[in-house]
């Protein structure tokens, strides 16, 4: 039979060693809490370093001046069209931060044209009067489709009404434009929508002179 003074005894040792078992506990938690933010840290230094450099860079922006001729591209100044590349390269950057990763994908072409399509609806999306990149003011002028001499706020009013009415015959934007890129977009229609919204906001008609033929 164990004493009072064995059995304290035993009962400073179990307690000693339960103090010792949190303290590893604890050891361990610290550790693996380190091991975390060390992980962290390299992860994060790994992504600062994946970048593209200035070359990188450059050679993609001079990559995209075949897309010049482009509708919508065509219409752009040479400093919009500088922003514009520059809009597409950074979105090619932040999916694929590796350059040379991206040009070994295969059809990398076929995401190039993805991302500047992609872009090019974003800026349609973002404001409607974009749409005069596609629809040029001074064109529709000379088909006789809009009014000489409107204001640039009417324009701006145009141009958000011929949005509109995309919006309701098209599921998207860029169904939309995909449409027009393949051709496949009826040319009557949106003659029919540019002619309602001028009519609509100017009170304007297109006349088309009859033309009799004699026989």
């Amino acid at each position: 039979m164990f004493s009072y003074k064995d059995t304290h005894f035993g009962t400073s040792i179990a307690r000693y060693e339960e103090e010792l078992f949190k303290n590893r506990l604890l050891m361990k938690k610290i550790l693996l809490s380190l091991s975390l933010i060390l992980a962290t840290v390299a992860i994060t230094g790994c992504s600062q370093k994946a970048k593209w450099d200035h070359k990188q860079k450059q050679a993609m922006r001079e990559n995209l001046r075949q897309y010049r001729d482009m509708i919508y591209l065509q219409d752009l100044t040479e400093p919009e069209f500088i922003i514009f590349t520059d809009s597409v390269t950074g979105n090619i950057e932040e999916v694929y931060p590796v350059y040379a990763t991206f040009m070994q994908i295969p059809n990398v072409d076929d995401t190039i044209d993805m991302f500047v399509v992609t872009t090019i609806v974003e800026e349609l999306d973002a404001d409607a009067h974009n749409m005069r990149h596609i629809f040029p003011y001074r064109y529709l002028v000379s088909q006789g489709i809009l009014p000489d001499k409107l204001t640039h706020e009417q324009q701006r009013q145009f141009y958000k009404c011929l949005a509109q009415k995309v919006n309701n015959n098209y599921s998207s934007t860029e169904q939309f434009f995909n449409a027009i890129l393949a051709d496949t977009t009826a040319s009557s229609q949106i003659a029919t929508f540019q002619s309602q919204c001028a009519n609509e906001l100017f009170n304007w008609v297109i006349e088309v002179d009859e033309v009799i033929i004699e026989q």
